[in-house]
């Protein structure tokens, strides 16, 4: 398979609808019963590591290399072709944040929630594959334990927990849509204080819901995982096998069964801080995954308020061109869950 074409600078960066790729999907189907595993990248179209992995698996599924003993594999190397024409995050906005059909799509990636939902819904089993900006090591997230809850209601936690632990990565992270929605509850507040206008920032606690959450919310299982710096080449290979292992671990081809990560670092999130004013700073470059001790300086309001750790913890997702109203970083503590 030939990779889709990146950015062509010939087009201007808003073109017709019907001028934008069309959207891909690969599919290989075994005669013999099995579950049906879907594959994702570039979801943000400048993650593009799975993007190549996937490149590499067609060619050898197609070559004979690698043959499905059972179920169906549905990979799409570019979820989101127009952020990936353009080499950036999003086309018109961030797919991976409310997710869902819409009856009068607008933006572009309406156009692809329409699109992807239907597949997402077609599948037991979800890898998404993406890159980050800064980091020093890959790692997955993983969902919420099984429960009958209003926010994400679940029953495959033990799949989950078995199937990351085996993707090649020993970093793991939960508690996501959890934490968004706290802290939804918190950006509510600061609307009612009068910081924000209610029009420019979301107070849906459904706002949180990517791929993944998607997924769960049609009763199939779904991890993230953040295979290396967004232009480190080694990120393909993390990809790949993270691949290879997802699809031995269900069955759908043969091979040796991986073995789960020896000295596992487990984290949970539990708080998020949106940024209030531009002139809102670090008090450090901060990368996802520093550790900060209880007492330590996080950062400055543009007012003076300082943000002090409560206790030790570790940063996660900082975001220094984040905008006023949104997520501006995470806060995460070690232990916790994976016991499969």
């Amino acid at each position: 398979m030939s990779l889709p074409s990146p950015k062509l600078t010939a087009l201007p960066e808003h073109i017709p609808l019907a001028q934008e790729r069309p959207f891909q999907v690969v599919r290989f189907k075994s005669p013999l019963p099995g579950p049906h595993i879907l594959i994702t990248a570039a979801v943000h179209g400048n993650e593009t590591a799975g993007t190549f992995a996937m490149a590499r698996l067609i060619e050898q599924i197609e070559q004979g290399e690698i043959q499905l003993q059972g179920g169906a594999l549905t990979l799409i190397p570019v979820t989101n072709p127009k952020a990936y024409r353009l080499q950036r995050r999003a086309g018109d906005r961030n797919l991976n944040r409310r997710l869902a059909p819409v009856d009068s799509p607008e933006q572009y990636e309406d156009h692809i929630a329409n699109w992807l939902c239907p597949i997402l819904a077609e599948h037991d089993g979800l890898l998404d594959l993406h890159t980050f900006q800064s980091g020093d090591q890959p790692f997955a997230l993983f969902g919420p334990q099984n429960n009958q809850g209003p926010l994400e209601p679940f029953e495959q936690a033990a799949i989950e927990e078995s199937i990351v632990q085996r993707l090649g990565c020993n970093r793991f992270v939960y508690g996501w849509l959890d934490t968004y929605a706290k802290g939804i509850e918190r950006r509510k507040a600061e609307v009612q204080a009068g910081r924000f206008d209610a029009k420019n920032v979301d107070i849906d606690p459904m706002y949180g819901v990517g791929t993944t959450e998607y997924m769960r919310s049609k009763g199939g299982w779904a991890i993230t995982l953040e295979c290396g710096q967004h232009d480190d080449i080694n990120g393909r290979e993390v990809a790949y096998q993270a691949i290879i292992n997802t699809l031995v671990l269900t069955g759908l081809i043969a091979g040796p069964s991986p073995a789960p990560a020896k000295d596992p670092q487990v984290l949970g999130l539990y708080t998020v801080f949106d940024r209030f004013h531009e002139n809102d700073t670090f008090a450090s470059p901060w990368k996802s995954f520093d550790a900060i001790a209880q007492g330590d300086l996080i950062g400055t309001r543009a007012d003076g308020t300082i943000i002090k750790a409560e206790q030790d913890c570790l940063i996660v997702f900082p975001n220094m061109k984040s905008l006023p109203g949104q997520e501006w970083f995470y806060l995460a503590r070690a232990g916790g869950r994976l016991g499969y």
